[in-house]
């Protein structure tokens, strides 16, 4: 079962490169599904998690479901709404992003390696990918103009912290129970994020976060 996990683990890398790279907000969203999908199905290939009862499986089949379906449904109703296709113009470049987060890949390589962590079924990939997508999402939130650029880089963040409860909890249903409790709140975050993203377009024209500096008392 470590070869399945570390696929999935390698193909969320590769859904974090790519968000770090890529412009274009519906193909962001579509990563964010796809990283969701993937980050929810780790723990039934990790070996801690094999004997997982039918509690647990109900948890995450509600774990795809809202940040597969729910999150990235209501993301693509607010582009809609915004009618915002590209991101202009970052604080820091697509491809200087792409060196950022590969450099974040050896970083976390390092740090993992340095904590003297005995992980599940030696999954060491696992806890470098969770540190990885956690930099990742804390970079993108801080490196793009647009609301909802930033937005995905927190739930980028989300989906590491998650990969992180994966590595080192050891009580299955206590991480669940709490990683359930995260997901509601950014539900309704996100929820939260398409009305003000609306009335954001609806008084500047666009979703510059940097227009905000313009508000008066």
């Amino acid at each position: 079962m470590i070869q399945i996990t570390d696929a999935f683990l390698a193909f969320v890398l590769l859904t974090v490169l790519l968000s770090l790279g890529s412009n274009r907000m519906m193909e962001l969203v579509w990563l964010m599904a796809v990283q969701g999908i993937m980050v929810s199905l780790v723990p039934l290939f990790v070996e801690q998690h094999q004997g997982m009862g039918p509690g647990g499986i109900l948890f995450l089949q509600i774990m795809i479901l809202i940040k597969g379906v729910l999150i990235p449904g209501f993301m693509f109703i607010a582009l809609q709404k915004v009618k915002i296709k590209r991101e202009v113009e970052p604080f820091v470049g697509y491809h200087a992003s792409l060196i950022i987060g590969l450099a974040f890949i050896v970083l976390s390589a390092y740090i993992t390696d340095r904590l003297h962590i005995t992980l599940p079924g030696g999954h060491a990939l696992l806890l470098i990918t969770a540190i990885t997508t956690l930099a990742s999402g804390l970079f993108l939130l801080m490196a793009r103009r647009k609301a909802i650029t930033q937005v995905i880089g927190y739930l980028m963040m989300e989906n590491g912290i998650y990969l992180i409860g994966t590595a080192l909890a050891k009580q299955t249903h206590t991480q669940y129970v709490v990683e359930f409790g995260v997901l509601l709140d950014l539900l309704v975050g996100v929820m939260i994020m398409g009305i003000v993203l609306h009335n954001i377009n609806s008084a500047f024209d666009d979703v510059d976060t940097g227009l905000l500096g313009r508000l008066k008392d």
